[in-house]
């Protein structure tokens, strides 16, 4: 797409958004509503889209994408109506007489840029929130998921009018164009690198930003936790998509005292629920392309492999794979892995696992399995991160009724519910002030007796 067809989308998202016609809630009810009903008419196409691209099962592609997206849309759908109502607040005495509240409103014209690790649900979830508060928006899903995308054009053409929402394909070119054009927020899913890219062109027009980026995150298994669950949900945590979640554990922190029983049984949950062998399973998904395939490959050293480590490149595939005695100066330990290798650490006391994680980059999510709840408590207390589990992991993503979100390096701002409705909105601060009495106390001349008054107000 050339630059002056992506300059005219924009102009015409903004001629639209201000004809006010995206004020209207019913309007944006009635077009959720229409999104969901074609969600679901094509729900087969969308699955056999994700499977071309990413080798998912329907079962995993409705779990992960479609049927968290349907939710989402439920959830707005429900609240809307009360979301974007105006808040009175109380207003102080020294305002009387007058009405103090908060008016929810759309910004505008919104960018949402998303990836292709799941490229349905990272698309199609911020767009639910952008439109139930009433903005118009511009997509641009990944090139490197082009049948999704495709798939995503089709439904978007279907529901919403051009001028409204619509989509941009391609590649860096289309996005370093669209970057350069003055968005009214952006909104970005992907790695850290091109998320500092998208923040300093976001910059030049002074356009707000939310980033939902990665890291290294780590599941913390306690000395106390009970392993062989510990086990089953972090092998699902962890190769769930091939590993490529950005949420998924990128790594696990374990007590050296209970380190070999909890690699038994992460041994036996790989089989359990991928067979022993994996790469035949017809549910276990594909690497994206051969350039991660390759990078992923880099960071296996084969001899700390204890699980795993085989791999197919006809098919992008590698095996769930367990990596033993790892440190943090190993090449799998420099960067996010976005792929299914597990590489395990030890610690010998908690405060010493904490102290080392604080160290790291802020990740996105943070894991732990206990028994003991204080150590929880210390855990979720002392260490920065985005969102996690307790004795789970992934799964806090998966409810509108929590913001879903980073924390420094691993992004700011959040989507989801409440607050991604919140995030596309700007809340304008209004005071309506009555006529039928206007206090004298603030206009000059000043006198003795106002300012009396003025300081009984103010205390």
């Amino acid at each position: 797409m050339t630059e002056t067809e992506i300059k005219q989308i924009v102009k015409k998202h903004r001629t639209y958004f201000e004809t006010g016609a995206t004020l209207n809630v019913s309007y944006r009810i009635y077009v959720l509503t229409k999104l969901k009903a074609s969600i679901i008419k094509n729900e087969k196409k969308i699955h056999e889209a994700l499977k071309k691209d990413l080798g998912k099962s329907g079962f995993e592609s409705y779990m992960c994408e479609t049927g968290l997206v349907l939710s989402e849309i439920g959830y707005m759908l429900k609240h809307i109506c009360s979301y974007a109502k105006e808040k009175t607040v109380l207003t102080p005495l020294a305002q009387f007489a007058s009405r103090s509240y908060k008016k929810p409103s759309p910004y505008g014209v919104v960018l949402v840029m998303s990836p292709w690790n799941y490229p349905f649900l990272l698309t199609l979830d911020p767009l639910v929130d952008a439109v139930a508060a009433g903005n118009t928006v511009v997509l641009k899903p990944s090139a490197y998921s082009p049948h999704t995308s495709e798939v995503i054009r089709e439904l978007i053409r279907e529901c919403f009018d051009e001028k409204y929402v619509s989509v941009v394909t391609g590649g860096r070119a289309e996005n370093a164009c669209l970057l350069s054009q003055h968005f009214d927020y952006i909104f970005f899913t992907g790695s850290q690198a091109v998320g500092r890219e998208v923040m300093k062109k976001a910059s030049e027009h002074l356009t707000p930003v939310t980033l939902e980026l990665g890291g290294k995150s780590p599941c913390i298994i306690d000395r106390t936790a009970n392993i062989k669950l510990a086990a089953k949900r972090v092998v699902f945590g962890k190769y769930l998509n091939c590993g490529q979640t950005c949420v998924a554990p990128d790594y696990i922190y374990c007590d050296r005292a209970v380190k070999e029983r909890f690699l038994k049984e992460v041994h036996k949950q790989i089989i359990r629920q991928y067979g022993k062998q994996p790469l035949l399973n017809q549910d276990y998904g594909k690497i994206i392309n051969e350039k991660h395939f390759d990078r992923l490959l880099s960071l296996i050293d084969q001899d700390k492999v204890i699980s795993g480590g085989g791999s197919n490149r006809t098919s992008l595939q590698i095996e769930p794979t367990v990596i033993d005695n790892a440190t943090f100066g190993d090449a799998v330990m420099q960067e996010e892995i976005f792929g299914p290798l597990m590489p395990i650490l030890t610690y010998d006391t908690l405060d010493e696992a904490i102290r080392n994680i604080n160290a790291m980059p802020h990740p996105l999510a943070l894991y732990i399995f206990t028994k003991e709840k204080e150590t929880a408590k210390k855990v979720t207390s002392r260490c920065g991160f985005g969102g996690g589990c307790v004795n789970d992991t992934v799964i806090h993503l998966a409810t509108s009724e929590m913001g879903f979100g980073g924390f420094g390096e691993s992004g700011m701002g959040a989507c989801h519910g409440k607050e991604g409705f919140d995030t596309f909105s700007h809340y304008k601060s209004i005071v309506d002030k009555k006529t039928w009495i206007d206090l004298p106390m603030r206009y000059q001349p000043y006198k003795k007796f106002h300012e009396k008054l003025v300081r009984m107000f103010l205390k």
